[in-house]
């Protein structure tokens, strides 16, 4: 042992010295990184929310274009089925249905098409008092040809559609013409 005492205690000194620090992070890293994760967590909520808000508005103009065409092709039906238009105007229609016809329940009946405002700018299609659809920009969605000698009585469909009356851009418009098939040439 040919160290003394003195020597050992000055290595072990300078080799503690030389050991690293087992401190941690400083409280400015561990706020620097908390600010961050909160940038990045407040984009990916909005992007999160934005992506409802527009998965909402998509599933609204689907229904309500469904429904559009749902409608029209519940008048065609009947439309083409009917014997006559008892009364027409530009927001309702009365259309005569023999008992032969499917949604004539076997007696002769009459069908009444009508709109109806629910608030403003927003008017839905009634058949018989009976929502069949809704979020229509006018209430002025029917017009009646009578029939003459070159063609039959036809009954003329204009729905604009639009959940969102505030942005035009978002209108979805169905035009259609359906004749009256029991009709004849005056």
């Amino acid at each position: 042992m040919g160290a003394s005492r003195g020597t050992l205690v000055r290595r072990l000194a300078s080799n503690t010295r030389e050991l690293p620090r087992d401190a941690g992070f400083t409280l400015l890293e561990l706020v620097g990184v908390m600010v961050i994760l909160m940038i990045v967590l407040t984009a990916v909520t909005a992007l999160f929310v934005s992506g409802s808000r527009a998965q909402v508005d998509l599933n609204e103009r689907f229904t309500a274009q469904t429904e559009a065409r749902v409608a029209t092709d519940k008048i065609r039906q009947e439309v083409h089925c009917a014997s006559g238009v008892t009364t027409a105007s530009a927001s309702s229609v009365t259309i005569s249905l023999p008992a032969a016809c499917p949604t004539a329940g076997g007696v002769d009946t009459t069908v009444v098409y009508d709109t109806s405002l629910v608030s403003t700018s927003r008017y839905e299609l009634r058949r018989n008092g009976s929502r069949i659809a809704d979020y229509l920009t006018t209430g002025d969605v029917f017009g009646y040809v009578a029939s003459s000698t070159d063609s039959l009585a036809k009954l003329q469909l204009d729905l604009p559609v639009n959940v969102d009356p505030n942005k035009a851009w978002k209108q979805w418009r169905l035009q259609t013409d359906v004749v009256l098939r029991n009709t004849t040439r005056s």
